[in-house]
């Protein structure tokens, strides 16, 4: 949980600005590879336990439980962003993040269309489970999720952006899925907002190991799986929980601003 210090920082935000405690990659049971405590309830009640104000539900090439944790949300104080996390051709993670359920909806429509004609296969990757805000069985989604999406990297920066949406390269300093292990350097022109490092290492630790990614906005993101993954140690000053004022933030304008305190 954040520090007495962090909190302190939290408050030292200029005027009219909102702080907010921010985990942008949090998965529940649609996606296989989660655990089957990643439900909405338990998620928001994990969420406002770690003075969590704002989250983003990014499962694996779907969406289909992001309206059910924004449900489990209402009256708790928690925001809850829609997002995906898409496996693009080349087998680089990308969270992309909405405001509304509406752009996200539209985005998996494309997501689905690129994604290889297959069925999930429970017995490899695991239950992939549709639920509604208390957490109960709706239905399996049948599709293969765990898998590469016909979609370029190019192509899924720029169909986010054509729909209101922002971009985060997703855990950058991991050996998968990365898009610098992957692609070797983060390509010139690709315009994504910021790049994420995993809750296991500080900013000072990824851009000692990848000085390329120094000068670039840094979220630092439980990608939880289970509820222990969760993390609060993104700090993110904004006007409101907003798209807009994300990006604002993640280029420092107007006094926002995005700190990783760990």
């Amino acid at each position: 949980m954040p520090s007495e210090a962090a909190h302190r920082a939290a408050h030292t935000t200029a005027s009219g600005l909102r702080p907010l405690w921010a985990d942008l990659h949090v998965h529940t049971v649609v996606s296989p590879c989660a655990e089957v405590e990643m439900i909405p309830p338990l998620i928001v009640q994990r969420a406002r336990e770690l003075g969590l104000g704002l989250i983003a539900i990014t499962d694996h090439n779907t969406g289909e439980n992001v309206e059910a944790v924004q449900q489990a949300a209402q009256g708790s104080g928690l925001v809850v962003l829609p997002g995906m996390e898409v496996q693009t051709r080349e087998e680089v993670h990308v969270l992309c993040l909405f405001d509304t359920l509406d752009a996200l909806l539209d985005w998996q429509e494309q997501v689905y269309a690129s994604l290889p004609p297959l069925k999930n296969r429970e017995d490899v990757f695991g239950a992939q489970f549709v639920v509604d805000e208390s957490g109960e069985f709706v239905r399996m989604n049948e599709r293969l999720l765990l898998t590469s999406a016909s979609l370029s990297i190019d192509e899924v920066v720029s169909a986010v952006a054509r729909l209101g949406g922002l971009t985060i390269a997703a855990h950058v300093n991991r050996p998968a899925y990365s898009l610098i292990t992957n692609l070797g350097m983060i390509p010139p022109g690709l315009a994504l907002s910021a790049l994420e490092i995993s809750r296991h290492v500080t900013p000072e630790e990824a851009i000692a190991r990848l000085p390329q990614i120094a000068g670039w906005p840094l979220i630092r993101s439980g990608d939880a799986h289970q509820l222990s993954e969760m993390c609060a140690s993104t700090l993110i000053a904004m006007r409101e929980p907003s798209i807009a004022e994300l990006a604002m933030a993640f280029r420092q304008e107007g006094g926002r601003r995005v700190k990783v305190l760990v």
